[in-house]
Parts: structure tokens; C-alpha cells; sequence
């Protein structure tokens, strides 16, 4: 299953309603939303600096961690910004692949 980071700002709104409900009721609920959609949670932990929280999860495909990318900065509560992570191995095999690429200019 693909791996996705999911960097985390909060809104006002948003820290409104973590000092109203707590973190680990913003992890279950973040737990449930993924496990619903068939992923995994991997981590999620709460930042200091330019992200509030930051979030690890395995998701089906692109198209689920979409799904969640729109819901969640729909909100209203949060902004996030999702980078889809790639295995060393997986590096390792487009390390193998041969590319035919020719830079602009030449």
C-alpha cells in the first residue's frame, strides 16, 4: 500500500476544537477516518513550527488520500499538505530503469 505524509496547519477554528476535545480524541478520529477508507494510521503526532501535526498513512491509492486531502481542507479546521513517500526499495528499482532523458538546451 502507498505511504503518504500529511503535514498539518490548523485554522482558528481548528484549535478550537482541539482545546475543546483533546488530542487523543483528534487521533481516534483521524484513526477511524483512514481505517474506514482501508488504510492504516502509521503516526500521528502533534508539531511545534510550521506544522501542527504530522501524520504518516498507508492508503489503498491516490485517489483515497485525495478523498482525505479534500475533506480535510474543506473543513474549515486545518490545511494540509499530502507528499506521496517513496520505499528505498522502490528507489532502488527506478534507480534500474533505464531513462532516455534529454536536459532542455542540449
Amino acid at each position: 500500500m502507498p505511504k503518504y505524509l500529511y503535514q498539518v496547519s490548523y485554522t482558528q477554528d481548528g484549535y478550537k476544537g482541539l482545546l475543546k476535545d483533546g488530542g487523543t480524541k483528534r487521533r481516534q478520529t483521524v484513526k477511524a477516518l483512514v481505517e474506514g477508507l482501508g488504510g492504516k494510521l502509521e503516526v500521528f503526532e502533534f508539531a511545534f513550527g510550521a506544522d501542527d501535526a504530522v501524520l504518516v498513512m498507508d492508503l489503498p491509492d491516490h485517489v483515497t488520500a485525495s478523498a482525505i486531502a479534500l475533506a480535510v481542507n474543506a473543513s474549515g479546521g486545518a490545511t494540509g499538505k499530502l507528499t506521496v513517500l517513496v520505499s528505498p526499495e522502490d528507489v532502488d528499482r527506478a534507480q534500474a530503469l533505464r531513462v532516455g532523458y534529454t536536459p532542455p538546451g542540449r
